[in-house]
């Protein structure tokens, strides 16, 4: 089969494209033949081996050399074969699934456990948005933010990925949403659902007199200390994401906000998608959105499986509106 092989920390370009062993599944594992995947930040940083303070940490980023061989984190296919202790899929079925990698190949092998039939109302090119910037979104709206019918809610970055997910799922749950963005995305995000939408480019959200019950920050831009300015006294800060950096941003961001919790009366939070373990349950919540029309990815740009490079570099430059898809 053909691959995108990481064989060592770079660019994009480093990237091989070369044949592979097809996997075999193991006992509980299901061989996918990937349709469609997506190009994240998660794979970007990969490739860059960044934040370096990553590699002395537990997770996917090996200290010298790369973790994972294969990216690709966001897998929708087919079921091409099934190990002997899988019961349920069989060859043909529609499939998605949140992996640590395998998405950048032409198959992939993947627990049972972590497997959701294919939404019925999407595509695999869509279906390949949702992973996981969705359950990211999901665990930061539903969990972590703990989001409640009437509720304020401000969703910082609401144009990305995770935010334009983020701003649905918060609408969905009954909160009254303010998105974050650009004012060239300002449309988008009011068709999401946002009752306000504020420029980041002219004014300061984290000056305004408004209060929020949670602030969901997928982006960065702002402290923890800062957003606690337009916290209620007994609101919610969830960081998803912060400001790209080569040694310790974004975790610098989440750290700093996580330190802040004991001092202050709001809680300061961090979602942690990638040590989640119940993902097939979380796509499975997903799926009721997405099937009655409550959530809809939102796809930026689609590309062939040949430039998936490019589709890494597009989406490194951080002005993507919703996600970066790639087909197979």
């Amino acid at each position: 089969m053909k691959a995108y092989v990481m064989r060592s920390y770079g660019s994009p370009a480093d990237l091989e494209l070369v044949d592979v062993p097809t996997p075999v599944p193991a006992g509980d594992e299901v061989l996918v033949r990937v349709r469609a995947t997506s190009a994240q930040p998660y794979d970007w940083h990969h490739v860059r081996g960044e934040p370096r303070l990553s590699r002395l940490l537990p997770g996917t980023l090996g200290l010298r050399r790369p973790g994972i061989e294969i990216l690709g984190a966001d897998v929708a296919g087919e079921v091409a074969a099934v190990g002997p202790a899988v019961t349920g899929l069989a060859p043909g079925d529609g499939v998605f699934a949140l992996v640590a990698g395998g998405g950048f190949g032409e198959y992939t092998c993947v627990l049972a456990a972590d497997l959701a039939p294919l939404p019925g109302s999407l595509s695999f090119e869509q279906a390949a948005a949702v992973p996981l910037a969705a359950m990211t979104a999901l665990l930061a709206v539903r969990d972590d933010g703990r989001v409640r019918a009437g509720q304020r809610v401000l969703v910082n970055g609401a144009s990305g990925g995770v935010g334009t997910f983020a701003v649905q799922l918060a609408v969905a749950m009954g909160a009254e949403v303010t998105g974050v963005c650009s004012g060239r995305n300002a449309t988008l995000v009011r068709g999401l659902g946002a009752a306000e939408v504020v420029d980041y480019t002219a004014a300061d959200v984290t000056r305004g007199e408004r209060t929020f019950d949670v602030v969901v920050d997928a982006v960065g831009g702002h402290s923890a200390w800062a957003f606690r300015r337009i916290l209620a006294r007994d609101g919610t800060l969830v960081i998803v994401g912060g400001p790209a950096g080569r040694f310790v941003q974004p975790i610098g961001h989440a750290f700093g906000a996580l330190a802040l919790h004991p001092f202050v009366s709001q809680r300061m939070t961090m979602t942690d998608v990638v040590g989640h373990r119940d993902r097939r349950a979380d796509l499975l919540a997903l799926t009721e959105y997405l099937d009655d029309g409550r959530v809809v990815p939102v796809i930026d740009r689609s590309y062939p499986f040949a430039e998936l490079p490019d589709a890494l570099r597009y989406s490194e430059q951080g002005r993507a509106r919703g996600k970066v898809v790639v087909t197979l």
